[in-house]
């Protein structure tokens, strides 16, 4: 009996972390000494740029970050003033947090790199393959769980999605 063994280089999630690695790296060159921003930082600030009035935990859940790495992020933020935190106008027991004048500021300028960057990247792909990754990436993030308690006992072949489907 042949039996199969794992192919790093073949190997889908790795392949996929390698990569984002390598993305996320090279972007982070662009703005972390301009703005004196750590990766973690910038991700909240796109966040919270896009969607006011979020809880940490939900800026957690956003951005992919574990609780620690944006409670460490949160307050480097409230320190350097590009932060605020308030009580919800909803339910006055939850703190949530929004970008400062500050913080909107440096997320205008990071935004403008980031598309910038990405322009950059894009330009190596045509048209047809661009809105082919996009189609793909859209329907890996439809068919993958978000979260670990999301996936347990989760069998994403079981997922209704069409081949045709992306």
């Amino acid at each position: 009996m042949t039996s199969k063994l794992l192919i790093l280089e073949r190997f889908l999630p790795y392949r996929i972390a390698i990569l984002a690695a390598r993305v996320g790296r090279s972007f982070a060159q662009r703005y972390e000494k301009k703005f004196s921003l750590s990766v973690s930082e910038w991700r909240i600030i796109a966040v919270l740029g896009e969607n006011s009035d979020l809880s940490a935990a939900e800026v957690s859940n956003r951005t992919g970050l574990d609780k620690v790495a944006v409670s460490r992020a949160v307050k480097n933020l409230l320190t350097n003033n590009r932060l605020e935190r308030h009580f919800s106008s909803d339910d006055r027991r939850r703190s949530v947090l929004s970008l400062s004048s500050d913080g909107r500021k440096v997320y205008g300028e990071v935004s403008l790199l980031a598309l910038s960057y990405e322009e950059s990247i894009l330009a190596g792909l045509s048209e047809e393959e661009h809105e082919f990754l996009d189609n793909i990436l859209n329907k890996l993030n439809r068919i993958l769980p978000y979260t670990v308690e999301e996936s347990s006992g989760c069998d994403i072949r079981n997922d209704h999605l069409s081949p045709t489907d992306s």
